[in-house]
């Protein structure tokens, strides 16, 4: 499930007045009648984020994923077609297993996936700008 959120200019000024605020660093909550409790650390960072996002006139689309993929889900979350996450599949280089005739990938193996795919992608361009820095 995805949802965009349209973004009012008086919420882009009252995120910036959050992220730029004393207490910035610390976010926390305060439900009506009771008194203001400090979001742990990492929720902190995530809604910092999303505020980051909003003060600058961003847009914000927030996304559910459930923890078991189908296989053109998780290609899509790759950024590859479904016949190459299949052989990556039958290779052993992600993890999946079947239910009934289908794949199932899970969401944790995806995303770890990912996150090394960007991180090979990343070190290859910097391999690229040293050799053009070379060159000058």
């Amino acid at each position: 499930m995805s949802s965009t959120i349209a973004v009012s200019r008086k919420q882009e000024e009252l995120a910036r007045s959050v992220i730029s605020g004393p207490d910035a660093e610390t976010i926390s909550t305060s439900p009506e009648g009771e008194r203001a409790q400090a979001l742990p650390a990492e929720l902190s960072q995530l809604i910092r984020r999303v505020l980051e996002a909003i003060a600058t006139g961003q847009t914000v689309t927030l996304q559910t994923m459930p923890e078991e993929l189908s296989t053109t889900t998780a290609a899509h979350e790759l950024g590859i077609s479904r016949p190459t996450l299949m052989k990556m599949i039958h290779n052993g280089e992600i993890a999946a297993h079947k239910v009934g005739s289908h794949h199932r990938l899970k969401r944790d193996d995806v995303r770890a996936v990912r996150r090394a795919r960007l991180a090979r992608q990343r070190e290859a361009l910097d391999e690229l700008l040293q050799l053009e820095d070379g060159l000058e």
